[in-house]
């Protein structure tokens, strides 16, 4: 009879432990992940997280409405970083302001330091004929001004156009967004060519970011002349960076 010859299976490890021993490692790292955090946040936001992680273990949702907020804020800065900017602000508002007085332009442009940053309000008769987004001549020396006040600061910066509620309605400007929008990058550009055309550090494109408003934020109601006379104007805001 014919001999069979016997069959060898290859065993196999029970490797059934790795699932609950991968799952373990994931909470340990985890766990250091939040005792890592503890130290560098106070002790409230310390036990919204460990609520969280606690709800996460328990297989409960941290997303419902109950769960506690662990969006964890930027640190607070040391209060001398905080006043240096503060102290470098303030300078660069007592400059334009000086420059305000000195060119009559008191009743065309405002500055005001805020919790955001300084801002200098510009009116659209120091800028732009009405209804365009052409700059005037006057421009020019007023972003040279601007450019040289930001080319010794690092701060971001945003500039911002902004209308009255009359309606607009051509081939170049179908609303208000699109003429905000474009005066508010014109005069960027403006700044950035003269900083480059006065400094051998010339202004970084990447500081600064460009809105257009429309009509949406009015800084008086536009039931008066006078009113929607101060709300057509360009903002430029340099932005804290830091906070208190």
């Amino acid at each position: 009879m014919p001999k069979h010859k016997k069959e060898h299976h290859e065993e196999h490890a029970d490797e059934t432990w790795l699932v609950p021993y991968a799952d373990i490692l994931t909470l340990l790292l985890a766990l250091f992940i939040v005792l890592f955090a503890s130290s560098q946040i106070d002790q409230k936001k310390f036990e919204a997280i460990a609520n969280a992680f606690g709800m996460a273990i328990s297989g409960e949702s941290v997303f419902e409405e109950s769960a506690p907020d662990i969006f964890i804020d930027l640190p607070t800065p040391p209060d001398s970083a905080y006043q240096a900017e503060q102290d470098e602000l303030l300078s660069i508002k007592n400059q334009m302001d000086a420059y305000i007085e000195f060119n009559g332009l008191a009743t065309q442009l405002t500055t005001e330091l805020s919790k955001e940053g300084l801002m200098i309000r510009i009116k659209e008769t120091a800028l732009f004929p009405p209804g365009s987004a052409n700059l005037n001549e006057n421009s020019r020396n007023l972003a040279t001004q601007i450019a040289a006040m930001l080319i010794p600061v690092s701060q971001y910066v945003t500039v911002s156009g902004h209308t009255d509620n009359t309606p607009i309605n051509t081939r170049e400007f179908p609303s208000n967004w699109e003429l905000s929008s474009l005066r508010a990058i014109n005069f960027t550009h403006l700044i950035l060519q003269e900083g480059s055309l006065y400094s051998e550090n010339p202004l970084s494109p990447e500081r600064f970011r460009t809105v257009g408003w429309g009509e949406y934020h009015p800084v008086q109601a536009n039931d008066t002349a006078e009113g929607r006379d101060a709300n057509r104007r360009v903002e430029v805001l340099i932005m804290r960076s830091y906070r208190l």
